[in-house]
């Protein structure tokens, strides 16, 4: 079934697999990671609605470079206060197929420094 899929690939479906058998009543924090941006959502699964997003698109971040650890640290921190705004305290992180390092784990840092809980 997973015959020719790339690493990243199987990563993604590995994660999200156990993050269905983990996620019942919390939302989920999902990020993705470009060369360039990282973008961050907590998403209701059940409702299939987006509580908060994210990004170092957002004009107040825009003027600087998207693709360091001190901007995904502000983009956690910034998403972990809008998710608050709409009730929302504790979230199952997402990581996608992305390894927990660097710019991730920057997010993941910075929005539980924020008051989110994992």
């Amino acid at each position: 079934m997973t015959k020719g899929l790339s690493l990243f690939e199987k990563r993604r479906r590995r994660v999200r697999t156990t993050l269905r058998a983990k996620a019942g009543l919390r939302p989920r924090l999902s990020i993705h990671r470009s060369s360039q941006h990282i973008y961050a959502q907590v998403i209701d699964d059940n409702a299939g609605v987006t509580i908060a997003s994210a990004s170092t698109l957002e004009k107040d971040v825009r003027d600087t470079s998207g693709a360091t650890v001190s901007a995904a640290t502000a983009v956690g921190q910034r998403l972990a206060e809008r998710a608050k705004a709409a009730g929302v305290s504790a979230v199952v992180f997402d990581r996608g197929g992305f390894l927990f390092h660097g710019r991730v784990r920057a997010l993941a840092e910075g929005a539980r420094e924020a008051g989110l809980e994992f």
